[in-house]
Parts: structure tokens; sequence; C-alpha cells
């Protein structure tokens, strides 16, 4: 017998046509041997239904009560779902997570997992129950309920996994595994059987928004494999792992972007000790996350610093820069929020030289003009103008002939 938590997003569970297609799926796993924890999420659209409730009340709702009204969404799909899974003449039980004591700390909208009491779980599950958990949410020391922010119904699934020592948590979903790069924009896209950590959180980071970054975190820091599967369609998926032999190929695994950010860059910074303090202090006091970073270093005692910030925060960060232009005699600020990233991922570059130079050379072969340029072990990250992005990848995905299974990737490269 083996224990699966396996996890439904919103449009899984959008209609009770999708919520009875899900408890036949469960059903069938049950009287297959296997032991089963269903996480699941709100139905799609209730979450921002009662966001948008709440505005109509307040600008500012408290953040407390907000997180016990977005709980209250989990909790109608979870009684649904034991509902119709009783209904096919199993047992099951639904738990809020509060009932099933996900413990967490006390940041209302944002809140961080830090223990779960698996005993009633396991107790259920002894009895040949299918438990039902609502994702997303938790409750502090103080028994106030918390929520875990957008996507934290992943996180609530690889935790309970951890927590259970089970086998995998499948992430059931609208799309049936992760591919080399969006196939909206790039149609012979392949799905990748597998992926490590790392790259995964590369690319959720960098743009593809399959699984929440938090619950990749959380998967690779207690060694939980990760599947990610489609509602609809039969397959295998994308297994989402720790390194092992034999994944060296291919080189590079996946293509992310991202057309959210916009680029700021302040002229004749006088070039001292301290500079890129005082220039993304002030951004960071103002809860401004700060991207791509990059200093050149003048021959007249100044400094360029360019950064990237989400495209939400561009003119808020703009006025910031500007301010902070006039405090240190700066020359000149210039903003940009019309670029976008692309950036290629893969554990291959540890090993292979080479990569670099094709992602650049593709790219100027394409005319088109990269602005700055951004690396890790794993990852190389260009902005470039906005207007190009399609091109860009199109032309990246085959230079890197993403479309090929991994044994057939050219290793010239």
């Amino acid at each position: 017998m083996t224990l699966i938590v396996q996890k439904f997003g919103g449009t899984s569970v959008g209609t009770l046509e999708r919520i009875e297609a899900i408890a036949d799926k469960l059903v069938a796993f049950q009287r297959r041997g296997d032991s089963l924890v269903a996480v699941v999420s709100a139905m799609s659209g209730e979450t921002n239904r009662l966001l948008a409730l709440a505005h109509e009340i307040h600008s500012r709702p408290n953040p407390r009560e907000l997180d016990v009204l977005l709980s209250t969404g989990e909790q109608v799909t979870i009684a649904l779902l034991s509902i119709a899974i009783e209904k096919r003449g199993i047992p099951a039980r639904s738990y809020t997570g509060s009932q099933v004591h996900i413990r967490t700390d006390s940041a209302h909208n944002k809140a961080r997992i830090q223990e779960i009491d698996a005993k009633r779980i396991h107790n259920d599950l002894r009895q040949g129950r299918i438990v039902v958990v609502a994702g997303f949410q938790g409750a502090d020391e103080k028994g106030n309920i918390t929520t875990l922010g957008r996507g934290g119904s992943d996180t609530t699934a690889v935790a309970l996994t951890a927590a259970l020592e089970a086998g995998e948590c499948q992430i059931y979903t609208d799309v049936d595994g992760v591919y080399t790069t969006d196939p909206r924009v790039v149609p012979e896209a392949r799905r990748l059987a597998r992926l490590t950590y790392e790259e995964m959180l590369e690319l959720a980071s960098l743009g593809a928004k399959v699984l929440q970054i938090r619950a990749v975190e959380f998967a690779s820091k207690h060694h939980v494999p990760l599947r990610v599967l489609s509602s609809f369609e039969k397959g295998e998926g994308t297994l989402i792992t720790s390194e092992v032999e034999g994944m060296e190929e291919p080189l590079i695994s996946g293509i992310a972007f991202n057309i959210d950010e916009a680029k700021l860059t302040i002229l004749g910074v006088p070039d001292k000790p301290g500079v890129a303090y005082h220039i993304l202090g002030p951004v960071a006091d103002a809860n401004i996350g700060v991207d791509m970073i990059i200093q050149n270093v003048g021959r007249d005692g100044t400094t360029d610093f360019t950064f990237t910030v989400h495209r939400n925060d561009y003119l808020k960060a703009l006025e910031i820069l500007r301010e902070s232009a006039s405090t240190l005699g700066a020359r000149e600020v210039r903003g940009d929020d019309k670029i976008a990233k692309i950036s290629v991922v893969g554990v291959g570059m540890r090993s292979h030289a080479g990569i670099a130079s094709t992602m650049f050379h593709t790219l100027a072969q394409e005319g088109i003009n990269i602005q700055t340029i951004s690396t890790s072990e794993i990852k190389i990250s260009v902005v470039i103008e906005e207007k190009y992005l399609e091109l860009g990848v199109r032309a990246l995905h085959s230079a890197f002939e993403l479309e090929k299974a991994p044994s057939r990737i050219s290793s010239s490269l």
C-alpha cells in the first residue's frame, strides 16, 4: 500500500461535474490499494470573488478578517468533494487547515507553515477513509485562521507529504506537466519527463507559473518528490526531484520568460563606497523587490547603476530613484517599462561550456539587442525589448533543439 498526497487546483474543482470527476479518480486510486490524502483549492474564481466583496466594503480590509473570509472558499470545496466520494461508497473525512492542526506563523495573508500534527490523518487512513484537506490555510498558535498566499495549496500539499512521509506529492492542474517553454509561444515545446528542484525553482522564479516557488523550496528542503499532472488527461506528467545520476543531459531543460518587469537606470552617480546602498536602500524600504542589478564604472569617477523591478512597482520605483538622484548628485535617471526577460535554465551548464555564446549568437542573428545579462550556476537571463520576446523564445528553443528528446540533443553546443 502506497500513501499519496494529491492536490487539485481551482480549475480542477471549478464545477460540480469536475468535483465528481475528481471523486471518481480518488476512488479508483483507493480501490487499487493506495491510501490517499487530497488537498484542494477553492473553486476557480472564488478567491477573487471573496476579495472583491471585501474591497467593496473597505479598501484596506483587516488582514486577520481577510484570512477568515478567504479560508471559506476551500471549506466549500472539501465538503463537496467528501460528499461526492461518499456517494461512491468510500468513506471520506474533510478538514480545514486548523482542524488538521496545520500550525503557521501569524503573518496574515502570507503565513508560513511551522508544524503539522499528522495523528488525526493517520487515524482516518487506518480506518480506510480518503482524507480531504483544505489547502492554502492553517492557524497560528493563538488559533487565528491564516492563509499562505497565492498558490498556497501547493505548499500545503508538499508539507503534508513531508509530515505524513508519503511516497509522492502529485499536483494536478490544467496542464499535463512542465514544458520546455510555453506551448502557446512555441507549439513544438516538449513536456519534460523530469526536472531537478533547482531547475524548477529557477523556472518558477523566472515566470513559469506551474508551481508556487515556496512549494518547490519546501519540497527541496524535505526531499519530497513532486509530480505535475493534468486533471483532465492521462499521462506520467513531470517528476521534480533531486539531481541523480544520468540527469546530466539535456544541457538546457527549459526557457522561461517574463514581461512583468521594468528597468531603471541612474547615470553619473559618484563612484564611492555605499552608493549601491543609497540607491537600493530606499527602494527596499518601499517594499519593492529588485531582480537584476548591473553597475558600470565610468572613467570620470562616476558609475551607472541599472536594476529591474516588477512592472507594477515601476512608477513608484522611478519616483524614488529620482529623489535619490537629486540627493546623490547623479546626472540622469532613465526608465523603461517595455522590456522582457528571457532565461535559459539547465543543470547541464555546470559541466558544459558554450551555452552563453550560443544564446547570444542566436539573439544577434535575429537582430535582438541584449540590454542586460545575469547569470547563475544553472541559468542565464537577458533583458530585451518586449516586442522581440516571442521571436527570441522561438529562436532559442530551436537553437538548443529543445523540441527533441534529450538523447538526441547535440553535445557540440
